[in-house]
């Protein structure tokens, strides 16, 4: 039997860890570096912390920021207007019902708490949308809605739109009028573009939908002959829709990316965002392939994932970074990638990150 020899880890060139020494903490962000010496889900969060921060101070990194899940009703809000208006971030890819709930917000509207005393039935009745313990007003939606109609009205109808597109008219109407922080509000004076690749699965398409229906209606032609059916009525509808065409979005996306030196990718939960945001590298490789052209596929150096879904039951919605690299995504890290996925609720792990990241600001 081969004899074992006992190596110590510092010959084999492992790091050593160190035990959190409460006393010697002053800010959080010597509480974050100090967590990636210990272990576990905050050895996760520490090292997520030095990523971060090394792609949002490198200046030749393009960041885009990938939020899903209710953050915006969460009160997460300011946190994404800070990063914005900070040039944490040059990108934001979202699902439309987060920045429908933050719009509710930006125009002076309130979420309230959910008192578990009121079942959901009443809630319904009474114009509450429930959000797990978070409540959305109906009324709030119709101020989003008037939001939405107005800014829709100084557009051109024959010309088609983008989420881009209406997110900066959306944040040019928000500048206008509103007083008080909104996201729409800071990429539009911060030139930062807002993509929702799901656009239809949110109040806001619901939004452009009924408007483009309404504008029928005022013409009276639905008003001279009465449908025999709500299925009548239905079909007649849909002979005025929205000229609206997501290949613009993905393609504006595309052009940002493959012009970008370095990229990093900031996600919040998974969802449509995350995935539509990797996408671009695979979308390029194919087009390389098929047109026989040579373009290089701009793949993400630097990746921080915030998600309490584990890989193992499939719901990441474009896989861990690691997995990524296979689908040519990534910067695998041999080649310099650096990446750290932490497994834990946004709004506990967010604004500690957040909070750090400004507390380095300052010092510096």
């Amino acid at each position: 039997m081969q004899s074992r020899h006992f190596h110590d880890g510092a010959e084999d060139g492992l790091e050593a860890l160190q035990s959190l020494d409460p006393e010697t903490i002053h800010s959080f962000s010597d509480l974050l570096r100090a967590m990636k010496k210990t272990a576990f889900g905050g050895r996760r969060l520490g090292e997520a912390f030095e990523i971060l921060t090394t792609m949002v101070e490198d200046p030749d990194c393009t960041v885009v920021l990938t939020v899903s899940g209710a953050m915006t009703i969460a009160k997460m809000g300011k946190i994404i207007t800070t990063m914005i208006d900070r040039g944490m971030i040059q990108v934001v890819v979202s699902t439309g019902a987060l920045m429908a709930h933050g719009m509710s917000e930006a125009v002076g509207q309130t979420h309230y708490k959910y008192h578990p005393s009121m079942g959901d039935v009443e809630l319904f009745e009474k114009g509450y949308n429930r959000v797990y313990d978070t409540l959305e007003m109906e009324m709030n939606l119709n101020h989003v809605e008037q939001v939405v109609g107005g800014t829709l009205k100084r557009l051109d109808p024959t010309q088609p739109i983008s989420s881009e597109l209406l997110t900066r008219e959306l944040g040019l109407t928000l500048h206008e009028h509103f007083e008080g922080p909104a996201i729409l509000k800071s990429a539009y004076l911060k030139d930062v573009p807002v993509f929702i690749p799901a656009f239809t699965d949110s109040e806001l398409g619901l939004d452009v939908s009924i408007w483009a229906m309404h504008e029928r209606f005022k013409q009276g032609g639905e008003t001279q002959h009465p449908p025999s059916s709500d299925s009548d009525l239905w079909k007649r509808l849909q002979q005025h829709l929205p000229t609206f065409n997501p290949f613009l979005d993905l393609n504006s996306y595309t052009e940002r990316l493959l012009s970008a030196k370095r990229l990093g990718i900031f996600t919040i939960g998974g969802g449509v965002p995350r995935n539509w945001a990797q996408q671009t590298p695979p979308y390029i490789d194919i087009l390389n392939l098929r047109l026989d052209v040579q373009m290089t596929p701009p793949r993400f150096q630097y990746g921080v994932r915030i998600c309490p879904e584990p890989d193992y039951w499939g719901g990441l919605s474009g896989c861990t970074y690691q997995e990524g690299v296979s689908w040519g995504k990534f910067v695998p890290p041999s080649e310099g990638g650096k990446f750290a996925e932490v497994l834990s609720d946004a709004t506990v792990v967010w604004p500690l990150l957040m909070v750090a990241l400004l507390e380095q600001k300052r010092v510096k």
